[in-house]
């Protein structure tokens, strides 16, 4: 990745934002990953999809790392809530389905 700042061009600081990206959409696959395991794994726990108090654990981590990292917090805010919303769907959904298979 070349800095911000070293970008002379606009192409140049395009190929950059691409990369970003792409990279951004697979850390996002990854988390979904990972919120597919936690529907496996929260049943045998006896943990619903929506745990509150993670919500407000994780909203909490996020804001604080915006605000670390000079981005607004409020915005990240909202994209973990509507991130959250998404992965509770996703694990009702696979949650679901494993029950009425067993």
């Amino acid at each position: 990745m070349i800095p911000p700042e070293h970008c002379r061009t606009m192409a140049e600081l395009r190929v950059q934002i691409d990369a970003l990206d792409a990279d951004l959409v697979a850390r996002l696959a990854l988390r979904a990953r990972y919120i597919d395991r936690a529907a496996e794994l929260k049943p045998a726990e006896g943990l619903p999809a929506r745990i509150g108090p993670r919500i407000d654990e994780v909203i909490g981590k996020v804001r604080a790392r915006a605000e670390n990292e000079g981005l607004d917090p409020d915005l990240v805010e909202r994209v973990w809530r509507e991130l959250i919303e998404w992965a509770i769907r996703r694990e009702e959904v696979a949650m679901g389905q494993r029950e009425r298979q067993l």
